[in-house]
C-alpha cells in the first residue's frame, strides 16, 4: 500500500477520494500473553480475534483505509515503540488499541476506554458508547491514562478495555463469535460516526 505525506491528510472532506487510515492495534502477542483469563487462555488471542474482525469490516468501508500492527501471534517489543511509530509514520487519522482487562478481584467487571492527549477525547467517549453499549457489561466509562500507544501517537487515539478476562461470566461471553462480531460492529460503528460526524469530516485538533 502507498503511504501518503503528511500534506495528504488536510484540507480533506466528505467529496474527497482520499483514505482515512486507521491503524488497529492488537494488544500483546508472542511471548508477550497479557492478562490470563479465568479459564486459563490469554488476552493475546482475544485481541486478534476481535481486531481481525474490526479489519474485515472496516475493509468493506471504500473511504476507510484499515492497517493492523500485526497479524498474527507475533512478539512486538515495548521498548521499540513499534506500535505509536508504525502509526505515526504511516500518518495515521486515528488509532485504536484493543485489549481485554484483568483485576485480582474476579467479580470487577465492565468496560473501558482510555486516552491520553484532550484532542482524543472526544474520539476515546465515541468508542466507549458504541462498545459498552455493545457488550452490555458494567460503563466505566473514558479514563485518561499514562500508555506509550496512546501517548506517543500523534493522531487522536483510544486503548478499549473491552471487558474483564478474569471475571469468569464476561469472559465466557467474551470468546463468543457473536459477541466478538458485535464488538467488531461496535467499532466501526465508533470509527465512521467520529469520522464523519455531522459535517462529514474528520474531526482534526
Amino acid at each position: 500500500m502507498k503511504v501518503s505525506s503528511s500534506s495528504d491528510n488536510h484540507n480533506r472532506d466528505q467529496n474527497s477520494n482520499t483514505p482515512f487510515k486507521v491503524v488497529i492495534d492488537p494488544g500483546h502477542g508472542g511471548k508477550d500473553v497479557g492478562a490470563s483469563s479465568a479459564s486459563g487462555q490469554y488476552e493475546k488471542d482475544f485481541t486478534l480475534s476481535v481486531s481481525r474482525k474490526v479489519e474485515k469490516l472496516l475493509e468493506k468501508e471504500p473511504q476507510i483505509q484499515v492497517f493492523m500492527t500485526r497479524t498474527d501471534d507475533s512478539f512486538i517489543s515495548q521498548e521499540s515503540r513499534y506500535r505509536p511509530k508504525y502509526a505515526n509514520n504511516l500518518n495515521a487519522d486515528l488509532f485504536i488499541s484493543i485489549h481485554g482487562n484483568t483485576f485480582t478481584n474476579p467479580n470487577v467487571s465492565g468496560t473501558e476506554t482510555y486516552y491520553y492527549h484532550n484532542n482524543s477525547r472526544h474520539f476515546a467517549e465515541t468508542m466507549q458508547e458504541h462498545v459498552a453499549e455493545a457488550t452490555g457489561f458494567r460503563d466505566r466509562g473514558i479514563m485518561v491514562k499514562d500508555l506509550f500507544v496512546i501517548k506517543d501517537t500523534k493522531m487522536p487515539g483510544a486503548l478499549i478495555e473491552v471487558g474483564y478476562l478474569t471475571n469468569p461470566e464476561d469472559e465466557f461471553k467474551m470468546w463468543a463469535d457473536e459477541f466478538q462480531n458485535r464488538v467488531a460492529t461496535a467499532i466501526v460503528e465508533g470509527v465512521k460516526e467520529y469520522i464523519y460526524g455531522e459535517k462529514g469530516i474528520i474531526a482534526k485538533n
